[in-house]
């Protein structure tokens, strides 16, 4: 059993054996990241994965990546279950996945995938981003780290995850591209980034097709060409990459494959900024390669080879989802409103410096009280006041330069309206609580949460 932990466990990570929100037990560290660390945790006899990252970093990419997946909350992803902080860190809680498609590909003895696995493989990558991409939102950091398979009878299925860098490319009320900036900076990881990406162009949905396809030359050819080069520093090495990725075509790159991989590649490096992308195409390249082998999309793996009917739903009621995936769905809804003191003494995890932030969070705190005791009844009045809440979130999936091409946040959050509202709360009282309470003091990193789902 993963619960009866070596000492040796625990002194290597002293995390190890933590509650976390006075429910989560901390049993396996499963990696580590800019973003933080990552542990497996047990709850009720679940499974659970916790990110858990350093406030003193000041990444703050935690926050906005339960934001991101909130808000797409889809069977596309892992579905989040609480999100909150502690004294040290700010914390998600997530659905459990399976391992990544890069851990899968480190381990597997070939270190190549075969034609018909990644065909199986893109065109699920395809039915991803489409879904992300009609939500608005790109995800910035295409790699086979960011790619999971699930686990059970999830483990056919493809998962998109790690939103940390992901952002909005468009307002979704007038569908207009937020416009091309030229910066210094890359976003994402060099290896995969697209050339305009790597040329410090703003991102758009060409660059997030154009990294999946360098992604599935990767598990083709086991290396690429760009891997390897010799530099001096960071943008030293961006620079010959960028360079390196220009110089080799299409068909160099895809050479010894099927035609359809050098078409992928050649059709998301012409796409313009604000062009649609034609994803039936897309996955149509693919199909017609299983075809023309005999096979079909049946989701196929060289780690798995047991095929099934692929019929993938990625708009259907969550909720619904949720309840047919998670044995104890029923007992978490009764747990919330046993642990109502939980969640209403939580609060966001952003650093409130500005005075305005702090005159607005409080002003905030007896709405947000309100919301959290009648769960499941909002108004438009109420959706009107969360759509200006949502509007003023730092560094958020909202355009805060043009307030007026806002989109409206009853549509934005269809699908967990009737979930748990996030509640804002004063950093002050919270300290004034904790002093008044020492008779119920909590272990360091148990936290605070604020969303429960």
């Amino acid at each position: 059993m993963e619960n009866d932990l070596s000492s040796k466990n625990k002194e290597e990570d002293p995390m190890i054996g933590k509650l976390i929100f006075d429910r989560y037990k901390l049993i396996k560290k499963l990696g580590a990241g800019s973003f933080g660390s990552i542990y497996k945790a047990e709850y009720e006899n679940n499974y659970y994965a916790i990110k858990l990252e350093e406030k003193k970093a000041g990444l703050g990419l935690l926050e906005h990546e339960s934001d991101i997946m909130t808000y797409l909350r889809s069977p596309a992803l892992p579905l989040v279950k609480a999100y909150g902080y502690s004294s040290i860190h700010n914390i998600l809680v997530m659905e459990l996945m399976g391992k990544s498609l890069e851990d899968i590909f480190e381990s597997f003895p070939k270190k190549k995938f075969s034609v018909r696995c990644v065909c199986n493989i893109a065109y699920q990558m395809m039915e991803l981003l489409e879904f992300i991409h009609n939500k608005h939102i790109i995800h910035r950091d295409i790699k086979p780290d960011n790619f999971v398979v699930g686990l059970n009878e999830k483990r056919k299925y493809i998962y998109i995850l790690d939103f940390g860098l992901a952002k909005k490319y468009r307002s979704s009320k007038t569908l207009k591209h937020y416009t091309v900036i030229k910066s210094k900076n890359l976003t994402g990881t060099a290896r995969y980034a697209s050339i305009n990406a790597l040329n410090g162009l703003t991102q758009s949905r060409r660059d997030d097709l154009e990294a999946v396809g360098y992604v599935l030359l990767y598990f083709l050819r086991g290396r690429l060409p760009w891997q390897g080069i010799p530099v001096r520093n960071k943008e030293e090495r961006y620079r010959k990459i960028m360079q390196k990725k220009i110089e080799t075509s299409a068909i160099e790159l895809c050479e010894g494959f099927p035609m359809q991989f050098s078409q992928y590649i050649n059709y998301t490096r012409n796409l313009k900024y604000e062009e649609d992308p034609n994803y039936t195409y897309l996955k149509n390249l693919f199909e017609s390669v299983l075809e023309e082998m005999g096979h079909k999309i049946d989701c196929y793996y060289d780690w798995d080879n047991e095929v099934i009917t692929y019929n993938r739903n990625f708009n259907i009621n969550v909720k619904n989802y949720e309840s047919s995936t998670a044995s104890n769905s029923k007992k978490s809804q009764n747990n919330n409103s046993n642990n109502r003191k939980d969640i209403n003494s939580i609060g966001t995890n952003r650093d409130r410096q500005s005075n305005q932030r702090k005159i607005q969070d409080n002003a905030n705190i007896s709405i947000a009280n309100n919301y959290t005791n009648n769960i499941g009844s909002l108004t438009n009045n109420d959706y009107s006041v969360l759509n200006t809440k949502m509007n003023e979130t730092e560094n958020g999936y909202f355009d805060n330069q043009n307030k007026s091409t806002q989109p409206n946040i009853k549509d934005n959050l269809e699908t967990i309206k009737e979930e748990n509202i996030p509640q804002n709360y004063n950093e002050k009282e919270m300290d004034s609580e904790k002093k008044n309470d020492k008779s119920k003091k909590k272990p360091e990193d148990e936290g605070k949460c604020c969303i429960v789902f």
